[in-house]
């Protein structure tokens, strides 16, 4: 329509209707008129008019249209759904239902609608697409691979779509084959900032952080407003302690975005690795406000809570973990969880240790006290500490996780949230168990024999832990990193289960290490050995606990950034009387705890 000549289209599509008032045509063009004139009302009106005398796809399609630009969503999507019904042979018209769904919110019934509309027409590559990225959206990478797998049949060396299908692997952990399609995809379209960022990021899972640092950094100067970029790009830094970029990164995410949940929340996190509690805590209280009662919020604050000692507001505020992203993985019951509140007197309460093998060992000493509250526990567990704790007073049964078993229970309870139900301060916390108690006077006896007897000192060392951990590489060391503490008149054992390479090696070459590793198979065999022990000496790591709750005299080497359990600024535990702690200073390096804990060795064996 010529510019100026509408409003005589609009006069005559009106003489037009003085002859036939129902003509369904004239009634759809005077409809599209009004929308051309801005006059969305009046066009909603004429295009109903029309589909009463005419009900076609393509009038319900042009007043759906009309409804999604009034912000009308929910109408939108009946009339497109009755058009669907009309023709429901016609891919197009589904597709149009499926973005009218995902503009509604309702993306789940949107992925219906594009892989109605992909069976259709086979080799639609953009609904096999549209599909994957709906899923992948909706948090379902698994069922995304496919429609992506398919785009790249479809697209051949196209590098969006190499793109899409490699991110889709990375999110499903599958590196091997993501990193090199990623790495293919920016080969062949190098100004993609997207590409760079998911690179960096899937560097940073595989610990490779100086080239994630390269493409996150590309990411950046390719998008200089790309926020995710920048925040990712902090977070490598923060890997290499770069502070002062780390938080110039952060500031400028927060300029461009200054209620951006992930870099307040980054913040606040980093703050707190460099001791600016004060600063991280108000930024807490910012998010608090942006974001109130956001889960990721609360658990993370929670853990700040309980490094700086305040363990009734900490695990009270770490429920929130239940509805974080990263939620722990716990099984999902029929029966209710139970808070604390409701009476379990001569109920069953099924205990599932979701957390790590040190938590269960450190939090088992609650079971004992849901015990006493007269109800019966069935104890679920890691493989390694079932032997050890079905001993446990009141345990009618100690399952194995991951929980499978069928069996019947009143309740059932995370073992993280027992301190929260006992309400644990820093002066109430229970004594531990005693887990000498639970050991098989034959297996102590055994492992007695075995290690014999000796006139020097008998030193349990153990320095590494699981390679998974979030914290692993400032908390474990190399056993050559502890060769100097060798030289102290006293004999040696390894207590490290599964030594890494250069480990391994290393223990193949001395002769003044005993390993008896081979023989662990649970922490009955463990800890059998350590009560033959004089000393032991870890970083943090289950065995750390397993000592400690033998009542073992136990040195732990902690880095910098401990975990919340050891506090702060002590060399103590309120957790176990018998340990001593060995921190590492602003330095974050092993150097100088280990030549601490060599002279307090000389002292104790001088």
């Amino acid at each position: 329509m010529q510019a100026g000549r509408l409003l005589d289209a609009q006069v005559c599509c009106q003489q037009a209707l003085t002859i036939d008032a129902n003509h369904a045509d004239t009634l759809h063009l005077l409809g599209l008129l009004s929308l051309q004139a801005g006059q969305y009302d009046a066009a909603v009106e004429w295009i109903t008019r029309a589909i009463r005398q005419a009900p076609k796809p393509d009038f319900l399609t042009d007043l759906g249209d009309i409804l999604l630009k009034q912000g009308r969503d929910t109408d939108a999507v009946d009339v497109f759904d009755k058009a669907v019904q009309l023709e429901p042979t016609d891919a197009r018209l589904w597709r149009r239902l499926g973005d009218a769904l995902v503009d509604a919110g309702r993306a789940s019934e949107g992925v219906l609608c594009f892989q109605h509309a992909l069976g259709l027409d086979p080799q639609n590559s953009s609904d096999a697409e549209k599909c994957g990225l709906l899923l992948h959206t909706l948090g379902r990478p698994g069922e995304a691979l496919p429609y992506f797998k398919l785009c790249d049949e479809m697209r051949p060396g196209d590098a969006q779509t190499m793109f899409l299908l490699g991110r889709c692997l990375l999110d499903l952990k599958r590196f091997d084959e993501g990193l090199p399609l990623c790495l293919n995809a920016y080969k062949l379209d190098q100004g993609d900032a997207d590409i760079c960022n998911v690179l960096g990021v899937a560097l940073q899972g595989l610990g490779q952080h100086e080239r994630a640092l390269w493409f996150l950094d590309k990411a950046v100067e390719l998008r200089k407003d790309f926020t995710g970029a920048l925040n990712n790009r902090a977070i490598s830094l923060a890997y290499f302690r770069r502070w002062e970029e780390v938080f110039a990164s952060l500031d400028l995410v927060l300029e461009i975005s200054p209620e951006n949940l992930k870099a307040l929340l980054n913040k606040a996190l980093y703050l707190a690795d460099v001791r600016r509690f004060d600063e991280a805590f108000k930024v807490y209280e910012r998010l608090e406000t942006i974001a109130p009662g956001n889960p990721d919020v609360e658990w993370n604050l929670s853990l700040l809570l309980l490094l700086t000692g305040n363990l009734g507001e900490g695990f009270r505020a770490s429920e929130a973990k239940w509805s974080a992203q990263a939620r722990p993985v716990y099984p999902s019951f029929a029966e209710p969880r139970w808070s604390g509140e409701e009476s379990i007197e001569g109920k069953t309460v099924l205990i599932y240790a979701e957390e790590g093998l040190g938590d269960t060992l450190q939090l088992a000493r609650y079971v004992p006290m849901v015990v006493a509250r007269g109800a019966q526990v069935i104890l679920v567990v890691g493989s390694a500490a079932r032997g050890l704790l079905k001993s446990l007073p009141g345990v009618s049964a100690c399952l194995q996780t991951p929980f499978t078993q069928a069996t019947a229970f009143d309740f059932h309870c995370p073992i993280s949230s027992l301190p929260r139900i006992f309400r644990t301060e820093l002066n109430t916390i229970p004594v531990g168990l005693p887990y000498r108690d639970l050991l098989p006077k034959s297996r102590l006896d055994a492992w007695q024999d075995r290690v014999g007897l000796h006139r020097k000192m008998k030193i349990g060392l153990a320095w590494s832990g699981n390679p998974n951990h979030k914290n692993d590489h400032n908390r474990s060391i190399s056993l050559d990193a502890l060769s100097g503490l060798l030289e102290v008149e006293a004999t040696f054992f390894s207590l490290q289960r599964d030594p890494r390479p250069q480990d391994k090696a290393f223990l193949s070459e001395r002769r003044d290490i005993v390993d008896f590793t081979d023989g662990f198979s649970d922490f009955i065999e463990t800890g059998a050995l350590i009560s033959c022990l004089d000393l032991v000496i870890t970083v943090d790591t289950s065995i750390a606990h397993l000592a400690a709750g033998l009542g073992k005299r136990t040195w732990i080497l902690l880095p910098y950034n401990s975990d919340h359990r050891w506090l702060l600024d002590r060399d103590d535990s309120p957790w176990y009387p018998t340990v001593r702690l060995f921190r590492q200073d602003e330095s974050q390096n092993y150097a100088s705890v280990l030549a601490r804990v060599k002279s307090a060795l000389n002292d104790l064996t001088g």
